[in-house]
């Protein structure tokens, strides 16, 4: 039996801070940046409806599995699994369940916090009336200039990298808490209310029939792959974020119906910004299949030339910035709780030396995106062709960790852990347990499977 023992971080202060600080986690980047540009690329309503499906199917399972792993081991992920292993029987080696979620989380931060760079960049932008009269030429050739500009890269990611680190060394109720009940109210009302805005100013109805009507013709299977892959990734799935979360979770609160409600949150979001942008998009006539340059190409056109355009802007990065933080944040707990738990450190140093290594790692992504000589080459690395640091990293951990972290996951929790461990953690009705049991054995292993040989270039 395993002799647990609460987490030295302490827990969360109630079921709902929990739920929504792990939405907030779950809600990033990829859900307003990604998500509207690689729906638009893949035919609207069909791949919307087959990604609600994975979400249900792939999504939720495995999140309900990495909450209940992190809950049972109270400690980072890395040390929860190996603690959980023990428990099982099990060979040592599937602690590396864990271990693969902290490491590609924090491999993640390193361009992640670039990234978000460029939303805090653009608040200003926004703000200063720099959209104003340009075309999209022009705004193409402004975010060109600036994401190659290494001197204006590390300014805005050391600002997200420094504000990130003052919040989490400052622990899980004072820092974690604190920040997340006001940024993600903050982030809903922004989001709904620009939502409302965007629908009585732009082509609501166009913009409803393209997301809510499926045309599987348009629905390759490319793109079903790739629905599947990003409801498994826009729950941050597999980085041990909803690990480490877990681990603060109070004893009597049910992971099940916290799951679903996470769930149901993080996709909420996704699909108000996407009714936020397409509307937008449309009603300017602007191509709704952009891609990556949706937000900060397409969209400052719109915001240049639209009513209330030069307030829309800015509301609308510090929304994108918003979801930003409350990930970074996330992805950079599970370090600063491994320094604390295994080497000693207190809270503060434990977030500036991992703040440090971080600042270093994002340097390889900054001068990547600047084409510094000594970060571009061309090497094939299990199945794609990349030609600089950032490139290669993303693809190890989008298209390599996380897909083989979330099978773990999976395996681990279906095939391994002992079924009254999981029957205590989960603590739910028979019916919810067997639907729960029969998707984390056989369909959500196939799915990721799936979705990791189509990403590696087998399928």
């Amino acid at each position: 039996m395993l002799q647990r023992r609460p987490s030295v971080h302490g827990q969360w202060s109630s079921r709902f801070t929990f739920i929504i600080a792990a939405t907030g986690a779950a809600v990033g980047l990829g859900n307003i940046w990604k998500f509207p540009y690689i729906m638009g690329q893949n035919g609207g309503g069909a791949f919307v409806l087959v990604y609600l499906l994975a979400i249900l199917l792939i999504g939720l399972p495995v999140l309900m599995a990495e909450v209940l792993m992190g809950k049972r081991g109270r400690q980072s992920p890395g040390l929860s699994a190996r603690m959980l292993a023990l428990e099982a029987n099990a060979h040592p080696y599937w602690q590396l369940t864990g271990w693969i979620g902290l490491f590609a989380g924090f491999l993640i931060l390193s361009f992640y916090s670039v990234i978000a760079g460029w939303a805090f960049a653009y608040v200003g932008k926004a703000a200063t009336g720099e959209f104003a009269g340009k075309s999209a030429t022009e705004l193409g050739q402004m975010f060109g200039q600036f994401s190659t500009d290494s001197s204006s890269l590390l300014l805005w990611t050391t600002v997200v990298i420094v504000t990130t680190c003052a919040v989490v060394a400052r622990g899980l109720k004072n820092g974690l808490e604190r920040t997340i009940k006001w940024m993600m109210p903050a982030l809903y009302l922004l989001l709904v209310g620009m939502a409302i805005y965007a629908s009585l100013t732009g082509e609501f109805l166009q913009a409803v029939r393209f997301m809510f009507y499926p045309d599987f013709s348009k629905l390759t299977m490319n793109g079903v792959l790739i629905a599947l892959g990003h409801a498994f990734f826009s729950l941050s799935l597999a980085s041990g974020v909803m690990m480490i979360y877990g681990a603060y979770l109070p004893n009597n609160v049910s992971i099940v119906r916290t799951s679903v409600w996470i769930a149901l949150a993080d996709t909420s979001v996704a699909l108000i910004a996407a009714m936020v942008i397409y509307p937008i998009v449309f009603g300017q006539g602007l191509d709704a299949g952009q891609g990556p340059g949706l937000i900060f190409v397409t969209l400052p056109v719109a915001f240049a030339t639209m009513p209330g355009g030069g307030v829309l802007g800015p509301v609308f990065f510090i929304m994108l910035v918003l979801a930003a933080f409350t990930s970074t944040i996330a992805m950079m707990e599970s370090v600063v709780a491994w320094l604390v738990e295994s080497k000693g450190f207190n809270r503060v140093p434990a977030a500036v030396l991992g703040g440090l290594v971080l600042w270093s790692l994002s340097l390889l992504t900054v001068f990547s995106f600047s084409g510094a000589s000594w970060s571009q080459f061309d090497i094939h690395f299990i199945g794609k062709d990349v030609h600089n640091f950032f490139e290669f990293i993303d693809h190890l951990t989008s298209d390599i960790l996380l897909p083989l972290g979330g099978l773990s996951v999976a395996l681990f929790t279906g095939w391994v852990m002992k079924r009254h461990a999981i029957e205590e953690e989960l603590n739910t009705t028979p019916l919810a347990y067997t639907i729960w049991r029969f998707c984390i054995r056989w369909f959500t292993p196939v799915a990721i499977a799936a979705v990791f040989l189509n990403l590696v270039g087998v399928l």
